[in-house]
């Protein structure tokens, strides 16, 4: 089977995915928050620009990042992202970064303002659901979240089991009548 080179992975780290982004260009997918999709209701996302360094860059692209316990944090009118752990370059030197630092997003002034205000509302939050490369820049997938009660999620996770036992159904009759 023919895989054109820029959907192959490349060498070591292993852990990003290539996929198509919904405006264009390839997003190659560093990390993802599963967690946050499981504890929050995602009410709307934003897609924001990293400031990152030179060696924050080469641990991304090395595939080895979490964003389980990161929050964004709307500061002065400027978005950071806490808690993000980017380990630190191996082949580093005295440049290395730390690893829990915070970082500058870069969002347009209006989705800033907008953040902020529907952040500051009862049971609001903004959460970073992912980080990966899109055309060669790092970029974060944020996005403004409601908590969910302890019900909703086991809610979700019957919806969810019963759509696969759903699919598995549909696929085993198909495949009974190709058999019959």
């Amino acid at each position: 089977m023919y895989v054109p080179k820029e959907s192959q992975p490349k060498q070591g780290g292993g852990a990003a995915k290539v996929r198509d982004g919904e405006k264009g260009g390839k997003r190659k997918i560093v990390a993802q928050n599963k967690k946050a999709r499981h504890d929050y209701a995602i009410v709307d996302t934003y897609e924001a620009g990293l400031v990152l360094t030179g060696t924050e860059v080469k641990s991304l692209r090395e595939g080895r990042t979490s964003l389980t316990d990161g929050f964004v944090q709307i500061d002065r009118g400027e978005a950071w992202l806490h808690n993000a752990h980017i380990p630190e370059y191996h082949q580093g030197s005295w440049t290395n970064h730390s690893a829990r630092r915070k970082r500058k997003l870069l969002l347009h002034r209006e989705e800033i303002d907008k953040l902020e205000s529907k952040a500051q509302e009862t049971g609001h939050t903004i959460v970073p659901l992912a980080l990966y490369f899109k055309d060669g820049r790092a970029k974060a997938e944020i996005a403004l979240a409601r908590g969910k009660k302890e019900y909703d999620k086991r809610q979700t996770l019957r919806e969810k089991q019963d759509r696969r036992e759903s699919d598995r159904a549909i696929a085993a009759a198909k495949r009974k009548q190709r058999g019959v």
